[in-house]
């Protein structure tokens, strides 16, 4: 199965099913500003969180009502079970469930990528197809994790899961992490397979993401917030972000900015938003955390973290609303 890439409409809604698994790229005119071809899975990607019930139970009905306004806010797509989404502490009944809750509420409206990669190849392969069965479009496949598998075995690992597995294939690459770096060109190579499309990238090789950028057709997705705009200026097909959980509309309009060749503008909005990446990205809690502590304090669904995890004390929420109340005004 080849997967193929959508051109984009304007302003640019996310792609439908169909449109995200099977339509192509063509290659992006010289000139400026004009529309860019749509990247598989849309532009402006939510790294969604997982939301719990009060006792910790997946909530359902609270994942409808995020997704629902995250996509009517400007998300092109929806990023589940990944980092973000309490991944390691979820069960693979609980994914798949996920993945159906929000189909359920999204519809075509946008494209639902969901996280598969575990540190056991046969395990992401099986996820993999438990995705595909409840709905998703795409999957997102990290390093296996702590067994630091060597350029070779990763590569056949992201090989066996595209082989096996019906849907197009995100990369997901964060050293930090996994531990192990999906190296540039391990990147090249996995490229010529048809049904590996994208990758979220959260490596800070910006070199090495220019590289495979100008030689592949890989969607590259920014992963770390503070490249979104640089990323996207040379070529990047937009981002994956855990902020946009709490401002999608905020971060996609950087996006907009840039397309409608205003690059002033859209420096100014990044810029703008960068006190409250900080304050969620940068403040030594994970992302998870701070989002959901934030969601909650905006009566938004969330819920609580998982264990190990714990949730984010009343002066970092105070900080993360006075830090989003500014960039709001």
């Amino acid at each position: 199965m080849t997967t193929a890439r959508p051109t984009p409409p304007s302003p640019s809604p996310a792609p439908t099913r169909s449109a995200a698994q099977s339509a192509a790229r063509s290659p992006a005119p010289s000139s400026a500003p004009a529309p860019r071809p749509a990247p598989v899975f849309g532009r402006a990607l939510c790294a969604m969180i997982t939301p719990f019930t009060g006792t910790g139970a997946l909530d359902r009905d609270g994942a409808r009502l995020l997704a629902d306004r995250l996509v009517s806010a400007g998300c092109d797509g929806l990023v589940l079970s990944g980092t973000t989404g309490e991944s390691p502490t979820t069960s693979d009944a609980e994914k798949a469930e996920l993945v159906a809750a929000v189909r359920e509420a999204v519809g075509d409206r946008a494209s639902i990528v969901a996280g598969v990669g575990t540190s056991d190849t046969r395990h992401t392969v099986e996820l993999a197809r438990a995705a595909e069965k409840a709905g998703a479009d795409g999957v997102l496949v990290v390093s296996p994790y702590y067994s630091r598998p060597p350029q070779d075995a990763l590569e056949a690992h992201f090989r066996e899961v595209a082989d096996t597995s019906g849907l197009p294939v995100m990369l997901y690459d964060i050293p930090g992490r996994t531990g192990t770096r999906i190296e540039p060109d391990t990147m090249l190579r996995l490229a010529e397979h048809p049904r590996i499309v994208a990758v979220k990238d959260c490596s800070y090789d910006f070199l090495g993401a220019q590289k495979v950028l100008s030689r592949t057709e890989l969607a590259y997705y920014a992963g770390c917030e503070e490249h979104h705009l640089a990323l996207y200026a040379v070529g990047g097909a937009g981002y994956v972000s855990t902020v946009a959980n709490v401002v999608p509309d905020r971060l996609r309009c950087v996006l907009d900015a840039f397309d409608a060749g205003d690059t002033s503008r859209a420096a100014r909005l990044q810029h703008q938003a960068m006190e409250l990446v900080e304050a969620m990205m940068a403040s030594g809690l994970p992302g998870t955390v701070t989002a959901k502590g934030l969601l909650g304090d905006l009566g938004l669904p969330a819920g609580p973290v998982r264990a190990p995890l714990r949730p984010a004390d009343r002066e970092t929420v105070d900080g993360l609303r006075a830090a989003y109340e500014r960039l709001m005004a």
